[in-house]
């Protein structure tokens, strides 16, 4: 009995000696080489993917249909990628592919499983002229007109990222929870809001929330005053019904340069501004981007 007891407490020693070992061992052997923030992915976040790939030459990878396009980190050793899903994306599961190819052509399937989570949006009734919830025949061609144009300003977007660090607010003004709300105009449905509104007094400066080059500076008919920054690799902020724009498409901008003007132009109830974030056609939430700290990243 006695030497059954020495056995036990023997073995129990050594198990608790060599638990640490094996916990350093198991962590060392399964390192998670792909993150993503917020780890919590909802319908409309976007999203800071990371890659510990730092032998890499080259990483890629897709993600709901759209294509993924990594950049080597300001460290020069992890590969990142501004992605997000779309405020109406499919919830459940979602594969992440990420492919990391190595200087002696072989390469390092990375991808994972994401949940993706309903994010619960709330609805909206507001009043318009009738013109911006029936439009004219005119107003219709118009419409279309402008429809080509954007379609073709996002299908061009900067082969590499132009941005630079995290994003700011492009006002001082206090922001609504308005992002994902599905609006009802003049008592008909007519879609999710896919924009954040800061409650931006008449002539509030309006400024660029990081680097990129502008890609439209023009009156729309929804939009009103409207400019549309190119932050590279298929990620845009636009800043829509300004009083005024003072900048040209062409040009370069920095964070924090001014853009113009908020004012009540296009299909509005009252000056704000409507600030909207695009990657690949997808519509992000800006709140939440404005919170991630992209500072390692670039």
């Amino acid at each position: 009995m006695l030497e059954t007891m020495r056995i036990e407490k023997t073995l129990l020693a050594a198990a608790v000696f060599l638990l640490p070992f094996c916990a350093v061992s198991q962590s060392t052997a399964h390192p998670r080489a792909v993150t993503l923030t917020p780890p919590l992915v909802e319908a409309g976040s976007p999203e800071l993917i990371k890659v510990e790939a730092p032998s890499a030459s080259a990483v890629d990878g897709a993600w709901m249909g759209r294509k993924l396009q990594f950049f080597r980190g300001s460290d020069g050793s992890a590969w990142f990628a501004l992605a997000g899903v779309d405020v109406e994306g499919a919830v459940g599961s979602s594969t992440l592919q990420v492919i990391a190819h190595q200087p002696q052509g072989e390469t390092r399937d990375l991808s994972l499983t994401v949940e993706i989570h309903a994010a619960h949006y709330r609805t909206g009734k507001l009043s318009v002229a009738p013109q911006f919830v029936a439009p004219g025949l005119e107003a219709l061609a118009r419409i279309k007109e402008e429809a080509a144009l954007k379609e073709k300003i996002f299908a061009d977007s900067a082969p590499q990222p132009l941005w630079s660090g995290s994003f700011r607010a492009p006002v001082q003004a206090a922001p609504t929870d308005s992002f994902g709300t599905r609006r009802t105009f003049n008592g008909t449905l007519a879609s999710i809001h896919k924009g954040m509104d800061f409650r931006a007094a008449m002539g509030t400066a309006v400024k660029a929330g990081n680097n990129g080059v502008v890609v439209l500076a023009r009156p729309l008919y929804y939009e009103g005053n409207c400019v549309v920054i190119d932050h590279g690799l298929g990620f845009y902020t636009i800043s829509m019904h300004l009083s005024r724009i003072d900048v040209r498409e062409g040009e370069r901008v920095v964070t924090g340069q001014r853009l113009g003007l908020s004012g009540a132009t296009g299909r509005v109830t009252g000056p704000h501004l409507h600030w909207a974030v695009r990657w690949q056609g997808a519509y992000l939430d800006p709140a939440k981007l404005l919170q991630l700290n992209l500072s390692a990243a670039k």
